[in-house]
């Protein structure tokens, strides 16, 4: 089996617990939205037995390669009883010029984090066992057991993180890329905004004043950036002010492809979030 990004590895790395391994498609650090196929992945996606992706509001460099594909693939964003969201035409509780719709994700179009919710995470696993237990029959049982284990842990994850996010659910925070809204939406927190920054392209003073004038009004806060780059004007941003920079992984790029590292990145992403707010 081959998946496209870490979050589907891991969740495929439940199901097969005991089984395989399954493989994934982006090296850690690699961004799903911009991701260049070398000739080795191409050579992969065509000759994997299965395949799984999220779909081409996210790996927009995969459509085109998919087109050669024969074999069985699974875009989950269409999948039956997924529960996805969309960004907002006002995503945010302040709309000014700090605080833009991020570059990638234009109002109306598709959230395709849809992995940071366990509702969706089980909608996958479930799809994912029933396919490996068609193509694998002798091992249909243990995907069947691994799967149902991997429900019940997803409940305790739940209720934990439930318990763990309960009182920052108040503190303001801000992110640099809009990818947090599942996990926000299931867990009660909401980001004050979002700091629009194309990697490629360093704001104006202008926009930086408007940024800087944000986190004034603010306070004390945290800016998440996600690994592995952190903006270049995050520093600038905020100089002398009472704010924290920290990270958050959406994808879990170094997480091991073992049964628990899907629950791992969830838990570690509330960890980072309830951290960085708490120690304010």
């Amino acid at each position: 089996m081959l998946t496209s990004i870490k979050p589907l590895q891991l969740i495929a790395a439940a199901v097969q617990d005991g089984v395989a391994v399954p493989e994934v498609l982006l090296p850690p650090g690699a961004s799903p939205h911009n991701y260049a196929l070398r000739p080795s992945d191409v050579r992969r996606v065509q000759s994997a037995d299965l395949l799984y992706w999220i779909g081409p509001d996210m790996e927009s460099f995969l459509p085109r390669v998919l087109k050669g594909r024969s074999l069985p693939t699974v875009a989950v964003q269409d999948l039956s009883g997924m529960k996805l969201r969309r960004f907002a035409e006002d995503s945010h509780s302040h709309a000014d010029e700090a605080d833009e719709h991020d570059h990638d994700h234009r109002p109306g179009s598709l959230d395709a984090h849809l992995w940071l919710s366990t509702v969706n995470a089980r909608v996958i696993a479930a799809r994912m066992a029933a396919d490996l237990s068609a193509a694998d029959p002798a091992n249909a049982a243990r995907y069947q057991s691994n799967t149902k284990a991997f429900d019940e842990r997803l409940d305790a994850l739940d209720a934990r993180l439930k318990a763990r996010l309960a009182s920052i659910g108040d503190k303001p925070y801000f992110v640099f890329h809009e990818a947090f809204d599942y996990f926000e939406d299931a867990y009660g927190l909401k980001h004050t905004g979002v700091f629009s920054v194309a990697a490629e392209v360093q704001p104006g003073a202008q926009h930086v004043a408007a940024m800087r004038t944000r986190l004034q009004e603010v306070g004390k806060t945290c800016v998440f950036s996600e690994p592995p780059l952190r903006p270049r004007l995050a520093e600038t941003l905020v100089a002398g002010l009472p704010v924290k920079l920290a990270e958050l992984d959406a994808l879990g790029g170094y997480t091991p492809a073992t049964a628990q590292g899907y629950e791992q990145v969830l838990e570690k992403l509330g960890n980072d979030l309830a951290g960085c707010l708490e120690s304010l």
